[in-house]
């Protein structure tokens, strides 16, 4: 090596030590006959002292620019008296530099590398010269803190006895799935594989070979739409286990998850989770991935509309739908453009517009208000624990729409009081929970059939099992999410291991054809004719759990080289055009829209 320490290795017990240094300099200081260098490497800082009269290196002074790599050599010294700095580690000490090699002079940088500044910059400019922006302390941070979870979980998995087996990224194409990056093959013209969006099939097959424990830190792709939570090419944590029920899992993950924080974070988290069934997600706070670090629950007020005069809630609980309503405290002072937006919001999911109660000045301010009795006010106040202040948004609807619809609705109150200040979520709290009981299956109006909430290979629970014929969307399913702060952090099931009952789901309840079946999982039914072992496995998103526990709002803070929302790579100009040769070889040719 050339260094003899890194950057944040030095204190007072190295004072009278020859140390060779090397990094990036991260700022020069002239301070009137000496030159006073910070330089870093990934570890920290280091002060050197340079002497433009030190005829070795005296008349190279001119070259250094912040950023520039260099290699000093030196005696450590104690900082002289009253110019010790406590905000750094290395703050007691600096080298007074007698050698000096400069390895490379670094350009005038794009844009500024100081935390706080760099973020005030254009994404696009920082993503193009991404490797300066992973400089950053932040950046760097992140990238350390993933790496330690993934470190902590592999530790805990090997405790566990699973085995670490990779799994191919070439897969077949799948189409009931999200959208598919499709790969030519060139040995077999007009065939197509499919990057892997999960290896779901593959490592249900690795429990019929009988491995028992399996587990990988899983690379999948999706060729879908960027958004803070999405990338199109992400890590999962993915395992699978032989002979167990949902209530292992449970434990595994619990006990993984105490791990990691404790690992990571230093920080003890409560057991067991919260198991909530998803109706009552749904109902409490309109999402099957609930935040509860803020309260704000939905409530159902059908029962006050049962006699109404007004008609738009009467008809629809005549046609058996329900009213909904959330109270956004203290939210009176919303302005017209925040409300038109929560109403475009709501009809985004199927609203035909946002009733309103404002609760303003000692009066009630709404469009609705002529539509009310006296009686269905006061049960209005008492119910919603109406106050003067207070914001009061509605939901019409069937009951799943309806949940659905304040449920975001809810979301963005408390993003709009958070932003007045009187709301806190705290980023330090880590609420865990299970949503469990899901729906085996609903209803695809636009396909016109039944679709698997989850995937076609869960099982149902087996008190409803006898269901599966008579009342499909009454079946709940052994399917589970775990949540983290109002993230879907993970998701698995108990899966279905009975060529029977496979064969059921996807023929009688899915009507996929049998040519289908055959050619999309063929391959997986015979392997059930072969002695297949109960089992069940789950996913953890490795790029969310590490962004929640970096306290960032996006995974793209927590991967290396992230993509735009159009799916590109700034820095290496990616994707890119093939040439005619490429295309050939491949048997294809490109048709370019105009």
């Amino acid at each position: 090596m050339k260094r003899s320490h890194h950057c944040n290795a030095l204190r007072g017990i190295n004072i009278g030590e020859r140390v060779r240094l090397i990094g990036w300099i991260q700022s020069i200081r002239d301070h009137g006959g000496l030159i006073f260098i910070d330089l870093r490497d990934r570890e920290g800082i280091t002060q050197i002292v340079l002497d433009p009269k030190n005829e070795s290196y005296g008349k190279d002074l001119s070259m250094l620019r912040e950023e520039s790599v260099i290699e000093v050599g030196g005696i450590v010294e104690g900082r002289p008296e009253g110019t010790a700095n406590g905000q750094m580690a290395t703050g007691d000490i600096e080298i007074i530099a007698s050698e000096l090699k400069i390895h490379n002079v670094a350009e005038v940088l794009p844009f500024p590398l100081e935390d706080g500044k760099a973020e005030k910059v254009n994404e696009d400019l920082r993503l193009t010269y991404r490797y300066l922006d992973l400089r950053r302390p932040k950046n760097l941070r992140a990238l350390r803190l993933r790496h330690r979870i993934a470190h902590s979980v592999r530790n805990y998995l090997d405790g566990q006895d699973f085995i670490d087996v990779e799994l191919p990224y070439l897969f077949k194409t799948t189409p009931e799935g999200a959208r598919e990056f499709l790969v030519p093959s060139r040995q077999n013209p007009g065939s197509f594989y499919a990057l892997s969006q999960s290896p779901q099939q593959y490592k249900q097959m690795l429990m019929v070979a009988g491995i028992e424990r399996y587990y990988s830190l899983a690379r999948c792709f999706r060729d879908e739409d960027l958004r803070a939570d999405r990338q199109q090419e992400f890590t999962q944590i993915d395992l699978e286990m032989s002979f167990i029920d949902r209530e292992d899992i449970y434990a595994l993950i619990e006990g993984m998850m105490t791990v990691v924080f404790k690992d990571t974070l230093g920080r003890a988290i409560e057991t067991p989770f919260i198991r909530m069934p998803f109706r009552e997600a749904m109902e409490r706070f309109g999402s099957d991935k609930p935040d509860r670090r803020f309260s704000m629950e939905l409530v159902d007020i059908s029962p006050i509309f049962r006699r109404s005069d007004f008609k738009v809630f009467r008809d629809c609980l005549n046609g058996g739908g329900v009213i909904k309503a959330i109270n956004g405290k203290h939210l009176a002072d919303i302005t017209q453009g925040e409300l038109k937006n929560l109403e475009d919001l709501a009809k985004t999911f199927g609203a035909k517009g946002l009733a309103f109660i404002r609760a303003e000045h000692g009066e009630w301010k709404s469009p609705i208000l002529k539509f009310l009795s006296e009686e269905e006010r006061g049960a209005l106040r008492e119910q919603l624990d109406i106050e003067d202040g207070d914001m009061v948004f509605f939901a019409a609807s069937d009951w799943l729409r309806a949940s659905i619809i304040l449920g975001r609705i809810r979301l963005e109150v408390a993003r709009l009081l958070v932003k007045r200040g009187r709301l806190t979520i705290p980023r330090d709290q880590f609420d865990f929970l299970w949503v469990v009981d899901f729906p085996l299956i609903s209803f695809d109006e636009e396909q016109g059939r039944y679709v698997s909430t989850h995937h076609p290979f869960t099982a149902p629970l087996e008190e409803d099992a006898e269901k599966l014929k008579t009342d499909p969307l009454h079946v709940r399913a052994q399917h589970y999410d775990i949540v983290l702060n109002g993230f879907e952090i993970g998701g698995g099931s108990i899966r279905i291991h009975s060529r029977e009952l496979q064969s059921l789901v996807m023929e009688d309840l899915l009507k996929l054809d049998r040519q289908t079946i055959h050619d999309r999982f063929g391959y997986m039914l015979r392997a059930f004719q072969y002695g297949a072992p109960p089992h069940g496995g789950i996913a953890i998103g490795l790029d969310r759990l590490a962004a929640i526990i970096c306290g960032e709002d996006s995974i793209r803070e927590v991967i290396a080289f992230p993509k735009t929302q159009k799916g590109q790579d700034l820095m290496a100009q990616s994707p890119s055009s093939a040439s005619e040769k490429q295309l050939r070889e491949l048997h294809i040719r490109t048709v370019i829209p105009h």
